[in-house]
């Protein structure tokens, strides 16, 4: 099998593609195969002030989340803005939890500064990994960890390091990447910036019906108010791929930024931006030199998501 790996970026390293991108997407979207997610950090957050603890702190209602149940969890800034991310699902005892590539280190330090005298325990596991499984790959007795990851017809899993699936399929972070891309959902750091707020990219990882958080105020004013300051969008790119971070336009006036980008085996070349809210939904815009239509993930004026929050 041929493995082409991702040359730079925060995934530099992992496998890109297995010598049919196309194909791998397919395979995933009816359910089959594994993605190794291995770059994602892994840490575990024990005690039984836990879930209470992480409530006051974040933007997600983590008090009643029931057992064995995942959410995005985000923290803000007093203003509003998205500082720190990452994912969560707790067992009853334990809260598994990963960031994005070298988030951890920050996010447990600062983690430790919040704890005062609350009696959790925040450990680094270099011994697990994350992974993309397709619904219909078992794995008996080996999964610490399972959530819906909203990516094509699988979940994301907590697994031993290194675990070996055994005659199971893989597909590499291209599939993984234009799938989640087509479902709208962001990555945070990479389809975001310092100054994003969660009403822009349609209330991920917020719950509105939850006590009070560093950020609520903002949250709150915007959900009630309308007209976030810029939305999400998926583009749809003519011919080629932009590269991240490029510049969005509308008759040569910089409107927003290009986020994540991949190649789709059905809609061709597609990303996430976020573009300024007055920017109307049905123009077509430029990036990098190439066109692009948008289609909206964020109703200008709410600022709701249009598919459903994880």
């Amino acid at each position: 099998m041929t493995r082409i790996e991702v040359e730079d970026g925060p995934d530099r390293g992992m496998a890109w593609h297995f010598g049919e991108p196309f194909a791998e997407q397919r395979m995933m979207e009816s359910g089959f195969g594994v993605v190794r997610l291995s770059n994602r950090e892994v840490f575990t957050i024990t005690g039984d002030e836990r879930l209470k603890w992480l409530h006051t702190l974040a933007s997600q209602d983590l008090e009643s989340l029931p057992a064995g149940e995942g959410r995005d969890v985000l923290v803000l800034e007093a203003n509003g803005h998205i500082t720190r991310a990452f994912c969560l699902v707790d067992d009853g005892t334990t809260a598994w939890c990963w960031t994005e590539p070298g988030a951890r280190e920050e996010l447990l330090g600062w983690l430790a500064s919040m704890k005062f005298w609350t009696a959790v325990d925040l450990v680094a596991r270099e011994d697990l990994q994350v992974y993309w499984l397709g619904s219909q790959i078992a794995v008996p007795g080996a999964v610490l960890a399972l959530r819906s990851s909203g990516v094509a017809d699988g979940a994301e899993v907590v697994l031993p390091a290194g675990y070996e699936f055994g005659g199971v399929d893989e597909a590499g972070l291209w599939a993984h990447e234009a799938l989640r891309i087509d479902a709208g959902i962001p990555r945070i750091g990479l389809d975001t910036d310092g100054k994003a707020i969660p009403n822009e990219i349609g209330l991920f990882g917020t719950a509105l019906d939850k006590g009070c958080y560093p950020g609520q105020e903002t949250v709150a004013r915007i959900q009630t108010l309308g007209r976030p300051p810029r939305r999400l969008v998926r583009l749809l790119f003519d011919g080629e791929l932009p590269d991240p971070g490029s510049e969005i336009t509308l008759n040569d006036r910089v409107i927003g930024r290009v986020g994540t980008v991949a190649q789709h085996h059905e809609l061709g070349p597609i990303g996430l931006g976020l573009v300024k809210r007055s920017v109307d939904t049905d123009v077509d815009l430029v990036a990098d030199g190439i066109a692009a239509a948008q289609e909206a993930l964020v109703d200008p004026e709410v600022g709701e998501h249009f598919r459903p929050k994880l």
